[in-house]
């Protein structure tokens, strides 16, 4: 089976983890991503419930055709008290816990928020549907938090180093896994992003100045 683990494309605000819409630029990056697996043989989509997965999830599909599947458990990392806010803020008001969680040392939580552990406990359940569902190709419009802790475990690295595995992954950047139920699963590509290669304005460090 193999699934292709996609991050959103990018979204209308800067601001931490709030539920927005698509930029004009993810609406574009969506459709490269879509015409770019045309090839594949998916049979089902799945994404998380939040406004910039679901579009990017619709977008892609048109060149797809294929069930669309929305699941809260997907969702991204919850940032906790940073949500909602600027980097610019962030970087002011949580300096000391960033300068720990920048350690890397333990599996830290965001303030009132979730840890690496958390995300894997709550995807774990869905990909397990995900290999039982008998397709052999499908796609998941997710989050670079899901998609970086949820290497992170199937590699057995340290969850508190998921932050290690790309340190900005590209809007609708494809991510690749085969699994088998004898074998589990094994990383095909991670952070693929030849379908934007050609548009340097689609690409993040054309928007994105710090990440959080």
């Amino acid at each position: 089976m193999k699934i292709y683990l996609i991050r959103h494309g990018r979204q209308c605000s800067k601001l931490c983890n709030v539920d927005v819409d698509l930029a004009e630029e993810g609406y574009r990056q969506a459709a490269l991503l879509g015409e770019r697996l045309a090839g594949a043989k998916i049979e089902k989509v799945y994404s998380s419930d939040y406004l910039r997965a679901v579009q990017t999830a619709q977008t892609a599909n048109l060149y797809w055709n294929v069930e669309h599947v929305i699941d809260e458990r997907l969702r991204e990392i919850s940032f906790g008290d940073m949500e909602g806010l600027s980097d610019e803020v962030i970087a002011e008001r949580f300096c000391e816990f960033k300068k720990e969680f920048a350690k890397m040392e333990s599996d830290m939580s965001y303030p009132n928020g979730e840890c690496a552990a958390d995300v894997v406990k709550r995807v774990l359940p869905v990909m397990e549907e995900v290999t039982a569902s008998g397709c052999k190709e499908v796609a998941m419009v997710v989050h670079g938090g899901v998609i970086r802790t949820f290497v992170t475990w199937l590699l057995g690295m340290d969850l508190a180093k998921w932050r290690m595995l790309g340190n900005s992954l590209e809007n609708c950047s494809i991510t690749e896994l085969s699994w088998n139920p004898k074998s589990g699963y094994s990383l095909e590509r991670f952070n693929d992003y030849a379908h934007l290669e050609a548009k340097p304005e689609l690409l993040r460090a054309a928007w994105v100045d710090a990440e959080n």
